[in-house]
């Protein structure tokens, strides 16, 4: 086999390492959940709550028997996951704890400066009388602490100043999340929430910078520097250069990936052994899924472009009257493309209905019976999982025309 891979083989590849390319029947255990979450990564959790959250429809999408309860013990009980940031706030594996102390300095300094720029009072005496508080009478949540973020704020800086000192002990590591109510964080003393034995590593920066450079492209299977290093946001592109530059030659080699569209191929690293991974990856399941929006597939935009051809954005920020699609659409994956968009909502204050605004295909490919039996059972799988009544379509909601 040659040095460059058939845009086929690459999506092939990256789909089986994302955990989209094992059977969906088979209940999992929490244990393989923990398994099947590490082989990902992490996955995000945001508050947009459309259908779902992001982070059940991750985990659903890859194993239809998933249930938010096993989140919870992993999260809450197990203490297998944490939550910090990567690109955004996540739920991590536990046992990759050590490689965030890095981040966690980094953090510090970055938050300390921007905290100066805004000259915000209060902040330093604050972060000193959470810390008290939470020692002396346990978790707590940001709105026992002062207050909720002003509508005119600019960022967590321009907060009450408890929460602000909340936030920052959280993002550099002094707290952590021990658990949510409601959705709403509930932060603990950090040696109260993770394990003694992962606090207890203090991999230094090289490590800690080879160790994510690795983590990365083993679950990208190739990629950039800057792919490498924009997978969890903690490494700098000149780091993830230069730890691609050492290793040239000696674990790594650079290959080439042919994009869609007749695109130039683009020149990628990757591990000695590709060609032994891809040998080894299984052929895509041939099923319609509805993904999150936040799916690690596609957090890459530009990447999910070049293989998929998939031009996908989020218009949650977009003026209404401005969005081509909906406030928040959902990517259609079928076996190894992504054959549509799809706009709907769990209207949980209304009808309880699952309604459907919009189904936009993508060019090109036709809705015809079976795809669109495949449509309404994935529906109907998304209204059991979320809890509606029953699946409701608007007049106009097929639009075959963009």
């Amino acid at each position: 086999m040659s040095d460059r891979l058939l845009n086929r083989d690459a999506r092939r590849l990256f789909l089986d390492l994302h955990g989209l390319s094992e059977p969906v029947h088979r209940k999992l255990t929490d244990s393989e959940l923990a398994d099947r979450i590490e082989r990902i990564g992490f996955v995000q959790i945001d508050s947009v709550n459309t259908v779902e959250r992001a982070h059940h429809m991750i985990l659903h999408a890859r194993n239809r028997t998933y249930r938010p309860k096993q989140f919870a013990r992993l999260l809450e009980k197990d203490r297998a996951l944490f939550e910090n940031w990567t690109h955004d706030a996540s739920a991590i594996p536990t046992k990759f704890y050590p490689y965030w102390n890095h981040r966690f300095r980094l953090n510090a300094a970055h938050l300390r400066e921007r905290w100066r720029k805004f000259r915000r009072p209060g902040f330093e005496q604050e972060t000193e009388s959470v810390m008290s508080r939470i020692a002396a009478d346990g978790p707590v949540m940001a709105r026992e602490l002062g207050g909720e973020k002003p509508k005119d704020a600019n960022g967590w800086w321009d907060w009450h100043p408890s929460k602000t000192a909340l936030e920052y002990l959280w993002r550099t590591g002094a707290l952590a999340v021990c658990r949510r109510e409601g959705f709403q964080k509930v932060y603990d003393l950090t040696e109260r929430v993770i394990p003694e034995a992962h606090r207890a590593e203090e991999p230094d920066k090289a490590e800690t910078i080879d160790w994510l450079c690795r983590a990365a492209l083993a679950r990208l299977g190739f990629a950039t520097a800057g792919e490498i290093a924009n997978y969890w946001e903690t490494v700098s592109n000149p780091e993830a250069q230069e730890w691609c530059r050492a290793n040239l030659g000696n674990e790594l080699r650079q290959i080439e990936v042919e994009c869609v569209d007749a695109e130039k191929p683009r020149a990628v690293y990757a591990f000695d052994d590709v060609l032994e991974r891809l040998d080894d990856a299984p052929d895509p399941l041939p099923l319609l899924r509805i993904l999150s929006p936040f799916d690690p597939m596609i957090r890459d935009r530009q990447r999910a472009k070049r293989l998929f051809g998939f031009d996908y954005r989020i218009e949650i920020f977009v003026p209404a009257r401005k969005r081509q699609y909906g406030y928040y659409v959902f990517p259609i994956l079928e076996g190894d493309r992504f054959v549509g968009r799809i706009d709907m909502k769990h209207r949980r204050q209304e009808d309880g209905t699952l309604h459907v605004m919009g189904l936009w295909p993508e060019r090109g490919v036709k809705f015809g019976r079976a795809r669109r039996q495949a449509m309404d059972a994935a529906l109907e799988r998304m209204r059991r999982f979320c809890g509606a009544e029953s699946v409701t379509f608007a007049d106009d909601y097929f639009r075959p025309d963009g």
